[in-house]
């Protein structure tokens, strides 16, 4: 899995579609917080899904991961809460059901 870089966005702006990186065949981690967002660029013919790793627990049960479908020639902006945060890494674990023409990146409002 690839480290994402967290990229923080200031006051006045950013541009952020030069900041997107291919997306890795084997997954990546990405930073988790408040204010902390994922951008997923679809430039693919069809649909592709991220998943979002729950590693917690409610009463001993696992909590359902988050699927995150974009579609064809589309850009999404999903939050990446401390939900999302593996106690064993510090980070969220994303996986890809497909990474071509796929791109990412995470952002953290200043």
């Amino acid at each position: 899995m690839a480290a994402l870089t967290t990229n923080v966005v200031p006051l006045a702006g950013i541009r952020f579609d030069d900041k997107l990186v291919a997306a890795a065949g084997g997954g990546d981690t990405a930073q988790t917080g408040a204010g902390v967002l994922l951008a997923i660029k679809n430039a693919d013919a069809s649909p592709h899904t991220v998943t979002i790793a729950t590693p917690g627990t409610v009463e001993g049960l696992a909590i359902a991961d988050r699927p995150v479908t974009v579609p064809a020639g589309q850009t999404y902006v999903v939050p990446i809460t401390d939900r999302y945060r593996d106690p064993s890494t510090g980070r969220a674990a994303l996986t890809y059901d497909g990474v071509t023409s796929v791109t990412v990146g995470v952002f953290r409002v200043a």
